[in-house]
């Protein structure tokens, strides 16, 4: 009698599981016919727009400057109506190439008739990461959890770019979670680097680093708490600036299944622009560093845009140092901050040595705890009737190991550390808070560590850091498995510095030549290199003074 009794609680449980995967797949599959839906209906208003208007000069219009392009719209030589459609006629060839767009925003069309003239921003079409809170539509995540959830008012950040004239015109892909530098989600797929579709576009801002690299979008809004702004920024050889945490608005944005500020960690999201040059960052933190951001959010400092800081031509005290000691970098990264240098102090500045302390420290007791100081179980909750995106399945089974079995594989895994950093190294090794005193010293132990960086600043009396950032682009897939990867973007979340990516250089055949050499981390050809430029928590002004000094002095190189 128990054995009928078994076998049919066994087939129950069976029958239960696969019902329940259908009805995912049911949502998700609805969720693809939606966006696909909206894809096609805005490629058929683009059509219209150029049967009415079939004189327009793409090719122009899309090779503006920011600066110029708002230049262009202030004076009325160019419409918004007419920049908007050159712009979503891109976006849908670029999305077509790389599945870089979650949807778009029909109601951008009806927005043309309520924006203001002499607006910092009048007429200029902006993407934004999907789960960054625009009214009427879906912020996912990448998790199917998050499909039946629509947003009812829109984030302060949406309100004043569209106060200062600006178009929301397009919502860009994400990896599942956020958690993970590649961008992936089984809902809406992989999202590949424009300049090669081998490539990652880099995370969890992917979407808007393909889209904008990609030449649809012209600026970007991304989000950073581990590098997710500056790491695609390098894949896709952008400029991208994190600010300081709370230099900008981030209510109603939702950080795995919730609001940002409803879920405050010791290591913050920041929001920040992504374009194709400093100048255009620059303008986009003076559009919305204004009253209307401080009044919308009280919680954000009212420190206007300082353009007198942006500016200046004063000579800089430049911390500098090409790796961190914790992931090794490949030759042309090095390279690349050495010319750097070299071209800093040949301008006037002077270049002062510095090495970060403890980066292993920093990465495994300060970072990734923060994260996962229960072991992960809150992470795993997000994905509790979903479907694991294959990127995240390494880290979501090594959180899936009881407590006692990580604590016996940390053990094993302890001396071989340094040969099974790449691939081993996991959320399996760091240790957990079981107590709210273990929390609170963990909190006090990040603030330790900023005391102390920032003593070791101010005794070489440093204006702003030069240093390398990871890329430019892995192979997708890699991202997942190499999560210890980001310790050169991380180190500036844990502190809550701003800090900007900017291109320096390409990759040269010497370059190739030596990486052959290379005892590295994975066997990827490198395309280009880029630079980190960083400054002191709300010196956003300096830091990207300083990405623009880097800019020129490549640019003339």
């Amino acid at each position: 009698a128990a054995l009928p009794l078994l076998c049919g609680s066994a087939a129950a449980v069976v029958v239960w599981k696969w019902l329940g995967k259908r009805q995912v797949q049911k949502k998700m599959e609805e969720a693809c016919r939606t966006r696909d839906e909206g894809v096609k209906k805005m490629a058929k208003a683009v059509q219209q727009f150029r049967e009415q208007v079939p004189s327009i000069q793409t090719d122009v219009i899309l090779s503006l400057p920011l600066l110029e392009l708002t230049g262009r719209l202030q004076e009325g030589s160019l419409s918004p109506k007419t920049v908007l459609y050159t712009y979503l006629e891109k976006a849908l060839e670029v999305t077509q190439q790389t599945n870089c767009l979650r949807h778009f925003i029909p109601e951008c069309e009806e927005q043309l008739q309520e924006i203001q003239q002499k607006r910092l921003l009048y007429g200029i079409p902006v993407s934004l990461k999907e789960h960054i809170g625009h009214k009427g539509h879906l912020s996912t995540c990448g998790l199917v959890q998050c499909l039946g959830t629509v947003v009812q008012e829109d984030s302060v950040l949406v309100k004043v770019l569209k106060r200062q004239g600006a178009i929301p015109f397009a919502m860009t892909n994400v990896p599942q979670s956020l958690f993970n530098y590649d961008c992936s989600n089984p809902i809406f797929g992989q999202t590949l680097n424009p300049f090669n579709h081998q490539k990652s576009p880099g995370g969890s801002s992917g979407g808007e680093g393909a889209l904008i690299a990609g030449g649809g979008s012209i600026l970007g809004i991304g989000s950073d708490i581990g590098g997710s702004i500056r790491l695609p920024s390098s894949f896709c050889g952008l400029c991208g600036l994190k600010p300081t945490a709370k230099r900008l608005s981030v209510w109603r944005t939702r950080l795995l299944n919730m609001d940002v500020c409803s879920h405050p960690t010791p290591v913050p999201c920041a929001l920040g622009p992504m374009a194709r040059d400093v100048d255009s960052l620059a303008l986009c933190m003076k559009a919305l560093l204004c009253q209307e951001m401080f009044q919308l959010d009280p919680t954000v400092p009212p420190i206007p845009f300082n353009e007198e800081v942006y500016s200046s031509c004063a000579p800089l005290r430049i911390g500098y140092y090409d790796t961190d000691g914790y992931f090794p970098l490949p030759p042309c990264m090095r390279r690349a901050v050495r010319e750097t240098w070299g071209a800093l102090q040949a301008a006037g500045h002077q270049l002062v040595p510095f090495s970060p302390p403890r980066i292993h420290y920093v990465m495994t007791e300060l970072f990734l705890k923060t994260f996962f100081a229960d072991g992960g179980r809150a992470w795993l909750d997000v994905f509790t009737a979903d479907i694991v995106d294959p990127s995240l399945k390494s880290q979501v089974n090594c959180c899936k190991i009881p407590r006692l079995g990580k604590k016996l594989l940390a053990l094993i895994l302890k001396p071989l550390r340094f040969l099974l950093l790449l691939k081993l190294k996991s959320v399996a090794m760091i240790s957990t808070c079981r107590s709210v005193k273990e929390m609170w010293n963990h909190h006090h132990e990040i603030e330790a560590y900023r005391t102390e960086f920032i003593a070791r600043w101010r005794e070489l009396q440093l204006d702003v850091m030069l240093c390398p950032v990871l890329g430019p682009a892995f192979t997708t897939g890699y991202p997942g498995k190499l999560l210890t990867a980001i310790s050169s973007t991380m180190l500036y979340n844990v502190l809550d510095f701003p800090a900007g990516v900017v291109p320096v250089s390409v990759v040269t055949e010497a370059d190739e030549e030596e990486l052959k050499l290379y005892q590295g981390c994975c066997d990827d050809p490198w395309d280009r290199t880029l630079k980190q430029c960083v400054a002191l928590p709300w010196q956003e002004e300096l830091c990207l003074r300083f990405m623009k000094e880097v800019e020129t002095l490549s640019r003339e190189k």
